[in-house]
């Protein structure tokens, strides 16, 4: 469930927040701060809860520093699984045809996959982006983009996929390639295996293929 709260601004209301949630035994799955104004701030929960949202919620609004609590679709059900695409603009406009034109064959068979693109230069807007993916709820897989990427990209690189993270990389020059878990030449093709990899209603799996590099 997601849960939209409109509290005070001030030190110690997340800590009662929190509290809150954890007496009705609710399990936090992400956080985020919607607005942080001088006088209110707005958050954004989202949460498993075993037992009854009415109950939780009652609680919450009981609380002095909450003014509104509302009861929305988690971003889990309406986004999902997100796809980050990065790299040169050119590069990261052709994997994202590729990547939404199978996303919305999966999503009207019930996937919910969302696609997000960021065009950058530079080897550390790059490596920093490429690290910046493991702070990101939901993101199941990173496709790199470009013509030339390497050094401190391919550790980033190394970093995410040590963690869990699915790289897939355009068939470019540097030592970024090597490092990921899989090499394709045709920028549309990458964004399509990349969503096939992430998505259920996909028989696809990266770790099944005798070659890593198309």
């Amino acid at each position: 469930m997601g849960l939209v709260l409109a509290t005070v601004s001030g030190p110690g209301v997340l800590y009662q927040l929190t509290g809150a949630i954890v007496k009705h035994n609710g399990d936090i799955r992400s956080v985020s701060i919607i607005e942080d104004g001088p006088v209110e701030t707005r958050l954004y929960f989202e949460l498993d809860l075993p037992g009854s949202s009415e109950a939780l919620i009652e609680d919450l609004q009981s609380l002095d520093v909450v003014r509104t609590v509302t009861q929305v679709v988690s971003l889990q059900k309406i986004y999902g699984k997100r796809i980050i695409i990065m790299g040169g603009g050119a590069q990261v406009g052709q994997v994202a045809l590729g990547a939404i034109s199978e996303a919305d064959r999966h999503n009207i068979r019930g996937e919910h996959i969302s696609v997000d693109t960021i065009p950058l230069v530079g080897e550390q807007a790059l490596a920093a982006a490429v690290r910046a993916c493991r702070r990101l709820a939901r993101v199941r897989a990173l496709v790199l983009a470009g013509s030339l990427m390497g050094g401190d990209i391919e550790a980033a690189v190394k970093e995410v996929r040590a963690e869990g993270l699915l790289v897939i990389s355009l068939n470019m020059a540097g030592s970024v390639p090597d490092a990921s878990d899989l090499v394709v030449t045709d920028p549309v093709q990458a964004g399509v295996m990349a969503v096939m990899a992430v998505a259920d209603t996909a028989k696809f799996t990266v770790e099944r293929l005798n070659r890593r590099v198309f």
